[in-house]
């Protein structure tokens, strides 16, 4: 019988299934962070219980982390708690611990992949919903909640209702291939399908343009799938996959082995039934640019802010959320994307802190400065893309264009650390989130790919980077 790869992998780490209900899957890989795992260890410690498989599982420190110097003390009691309970916790219970002070620290859906920590064909599970990163990969990745880790943590299996099956399709080639880039992919998806267009499903990237994406930029597509609703994302995995994670440090000893295995399983078969489909044509996309309070309220940076009623064609729960969006983020409708001030700029979250991220930005921005208008932070996503982008020379294209070069960490991405926006302060984000407040209250975000941020920290304001001479 013809299946997904989604199916290909569930079914191959089913442990019970039952005919009316959740399955009981085993976890190739759990990640463990600050922010979620502290009830789950006191749980474990209440019932007298150990962690099941602690060679299976990796934490490390991201969410709460300081970007600043290392050396000084964590002034925010709440951050400094977590950090002191995480290493507790793993080193009471024996697990790694890639600490704050650790080479391999970073965003755990960034160090999972460069360690060679996520494999194709696995289960991977952790406590943050942005697991979906790992996908780009071939594996099965999915965000779980406090209680889920406890629970992965004993047993080393989860429950899971079993996701239908959903293809999108992306097709053809970009007309320009460094200023449409895999965040404008995603948000293009996104706005067009709307953040509940994959809920209850798993989706699988596919087509040429997927094909020819590098896997840093299949890891950005993959990562926002859960803003489309979606309980995971997955790419197949090719050669580009198995040349990545070739030589890293947690890859098995018998890669080649398993790379054979992989090559000839690990696809979709030619017949398989997707219960969804949909098809984005790469040569219609334009750099994207959200205006609103969720990630599908983006449009081209060619575009304007949208009129409610229009936006909404029809809706009027859609035309209601579009009105409260646009009075959150204080922006009229009718006015030009390019007309849109800003004051700060971040490049960095688990979506777009990769190396490759850091170099694009880097081509915008070398031998110029920023507005005087802006403040502007790059944030490396892990000690490792710091150490392999100063090498690169890349923090000093960064400083002496005037932004602040930092540590690895969520950062920005979040109102969990002290890297935050002011109330009323207007951002440039290569992260996944626009919410409300999301990085700082009153703080207004507009999502963006990394040479969007970059060349909107120069002018002050967005500009339609495919007017720029990068030669």
């Amino acid at each position: 019988m013809s299946q997904t790869l989604f199916e290909k992998i569930w079914n191959s780490h089913i442990v019970l299934e039952q005919d009316n209900g959740p399955s009981l899957l085993y976890v190739d890989r759990h990640l463990v962070h600050e922010v979620t795992s502290p009830q789950a260890f006191d749980g474990l410690r209440m019932n007298k219980r150990i962690v099941r498989r602690t060679d299976l599982t990796f934490a490390t420190m991201d969410h709460n982390v300081p970007t600043t110097d290392r050396s000084l003390p964590i002034v925010d009691q709440i951050s400094s708690r977590q950090i002191q309970v995480l290493e507790k916790n793993c080193k009471d219970f024996g697990i790694e611990l890639f600490d704050i002070h650790s080479p391999n620290q970073g965003i755990v859906h960034v160090i999972g992949p460069e360690l060679g920590i996520t494999l194709p064909g696995a289960t991977i599970v952790c406590g943050d919903s942005h697991t979906s990163t790992h996908g780009a990969f071939g594996a099965l990745a999915f965000g779980i909640g406090t209680s889920d880790v406890e629970h992965v943590l004993a047993t080393q299996c989860i429950w899971m209702e079993k996701p239908t099956t959903f293809e999108i399709k992306v097709e053809g080639k970009r007309k320009n291939l460094h200023a449409v880039t895999a965040k404008d992919i995603i948000l293009s998806i996104i706005r067009q399908i709307g953040t509940a267009g994959g809920t209850g499903t798993v989706i699988e990237y596919r087509g040429e343009t997927i094909s020819e994406l590098t896997m840093e930029q299949r890891m950005t597509i993959c990562n926002m799938s859960i803003e489309a609703g979606a309980r995971a994302g997955l790419v197949a995995p090719d050669e580009k996959t198995f040349e990545f994670l070739r030589g890293k440090k947690y890859v098995p000893k018998n890669y080649d082995e398993l790379v054979s295995y992989w090559r000839e399983n690990l696809k979709s078969d030619t017949s398989a039934h997707f219960d969804k489909s949909f098809t984005l044509h790469a040569d219609k996309i334009l750099p994207q640019v959200s205006w609103g309070t969720n990630p599908a309220m983006t449009t081209d940076v060619t575009g304007i802010v949208p009129f409610p009623e229009e936006y909404s064609k029809g809706n009027p729960d859609e035309e209601k959320a579009a009105h409260k969006a646009l009075q959150y983020m204080n922006l009229k409708p009718g006015m030009q994307i390019t007309e849109i001030s800003l004051d700060r700029i971040f490049i960095g979250s688990c979506t777009n802190s990769r190396l490759e991220d850091l170099i694009e930005a880097s081509k915008v921005i070398k031998g110029k400065k920023i507005s005087p208008k802006v403040r502007a932070m790059v944030v490396p996503g892990s000690q490792l893309v710091k150490k392999q982008a100063e090498q690169l020379g890349l923090d000093k294209i960064f400083k002496d264009a005037g932004f602040e070069w930092r540590e690895s960490g969520c950062s920005m991405c979040l109102g969990m650390n002290p890297d935050i926006l002011a109330s009323g302060e207007r951002c440039a984000s290569t992260s996944n989130r626009n919410f409300e407040g999301r990085q700082g209250a009153g703080g207004r975000t507009h999502l963006v790919s990394p040479i969007m941020a970059a060349a909107a920290a120069l002018a002050g304001h967005f500009v339609d980077v495919r007017e720029l001479d990068l030669n």
